[in-house]
């Protein structure tokens, strides 16, 4: 019996893990977009890629943002529940504009090298990425979008603003991140813009000014 109420005591907690069932919408929507978008693309470039360099050691903070983006966002549903709702939808939103304009407006990239001036162990790493990873469905960048959907819930949480260290290190990786999808030639200047652009827009509807809306989503019931 204890067991059983320790369950329902869990479930009614976390009742908020709902959200992770979009997950299911996502992905096989991406996933089609990957596959049959391969040709016929609109290509993505700004002239200011033309004059950022190739630097495969920022590989690493590239990668780094699927662990960066899990540990702040299960830090939300761990400690702060309304918090959690709000960058949750945050990115909820902006993903899926990003796949109706991806569906709509089919676009690529042709910033990739072909070959590489050093062999190391990060150039190694930016192969595997470029085989695992289409040059496709870059406008706007998803990486970038959701790393500022972390830096504005990081600077709208009381708790983590207490702690500045940790501040630091998330705003220093975060600009890491951004600056490894140029420099890696996964993104060009314009999927960046495009992907800032579209937390501007989200954002006042997010956090500005609809602190009441989102405690109150915070506590339907489920």
């Amino acid at each position: 019996m204890k067991t059983i109420d320790t369950a329902k005591t869990f479930i009614k907690k976390y009742s908020h893990a709902w959200v992770f069932l979009y997950a299911f919408i996502y992905l096989p929507w991406f996933n089609y977009l990957e596959e049959h978008i391969r040709k016929n693309y609109f290509v993505i470039h700004s002239p200011l890629d033309d004059f950022i360099p190739f630097v495969e050691y920022f590989i690493i903070p590239y990668y780094f943002w699927f662990i960066f983006m899990g540990i702040c966002v299960f830090y939300f549903f761990f400690t702060d529940k309304k918090g959690f709702y709000r960058i949750a939808t945050f990115l909820i939103v902006g993903m899926t504009a990003f796949l109706i304009i991806c569906t709509v407006f089919p676009n690529g990239l042709n910033l990739r090298p072909t070959v590489f001036a050093r062999d190391n162990f990060c150039v190694d790493l930016v192969r595997r990425l470029y085989t695992l990873d289409t040059p496709t469905n870059v406008l706007p960048s998803i990486h970038v979008f959701n790393t500022v959907g972390v830096l504005i819930a990081a600077a709208h949480s009381e708790k983590l603003r207490a702690h500045k260290g940790i501040m630091w290190s998330i705003f220093i990786t975060g600009f890491l991140i951004i600056l490894s999808t140029v420099f890696l030639k996964q993104h060009s200047v314009t999927d960046v813009i495009a992907a800032f652009a579209m937390a501007c827009i989200i954002y006042p509807f997010i956090y500005a000014s609809q602190p009441r809306k989102a405690t109150k989503f915070s506590h339907q019931p489920i």
